[in-house]
């Protein structure tokens, strides 16, 4: 049965965030991963809990480092740099679906407001290891910093957003004593 969900939610994946939850049917999942509709939904009972799986399989962990924390928070930036210049990027997988369901799906904003919030818990966690005195505050500013680069390259289509949000953590970074001038 893992092997089959594995299959579905990879399906799944490609076509929701190319093409948009709401534009893809389970019909389409199903021909993507290359099953019967009906084993789709002896494995997922509703689009929902497909689209709440989706989710769920996409909060991967930060990757660790053992550099100073304030380069790891920059990292995250330089990250996100990478992930735009590849050419594909279609925005934040859990933003697409909060924006595209509005009110039809409670869990998944759950599952988005849990993702998002543990990204600022991971930022908050590096900034009071590195002496912040307000780490949950700045981490706070520094994921607006992180969201405001994704909504800028939507926009724009101009990866050099993620860079321009990095020099501005960095601003921040260093006013709280964390980064040298």
């Amino acid at each position: 049965m893992a092997l089959m969900a594995d299959r579905i939610l990879q399906a799944a994946d490609r076509l929701f965030y190319r093409k948009g939850i709401r534009a893809v049917g389970v019909d389409a999942v199903a021909a993507e991963a290359g099953i019967s509709k009906r084993s789709l939904y002896d494995t997922f009972p509703s689009k929902d809990a497909l689209v709440s799986a989706y989710l769920r399989q996409r909060m991967l962990p930060l990757p660790g480092s053992d550099g100073p924390p304030a380069q790891q928070v920059l990292a995250l930036f330089d990250q996100l740099h990478a992930r735009f210049a590849k050419g594909d990027f279609r925005g934040c997988a859990f933003v697409n679906a909060v924006t595209e369901l509005a009110e039809d799906c409670a869990a998944a904003r759950a599952i988005a407001v849990e993702y998002k919030e543990a990204r600022r818990l991971h930022i908050a966690s590096l900034l009071a290891a590195g002496g912040a005195a307000d780490a949950g505050t700045l981490a706070s500013q520094i994921a607006l910093l992180i969201e405001g680069a994704i909504a800028s390259m939507l926009v724009r289509n101009d990866p050099a957003v993620a860079v321009q949000a990095r020099d501005a953590a960095a601003i921040l970074l260093r006013a709280a004593g964390m980064l040298q001038t």
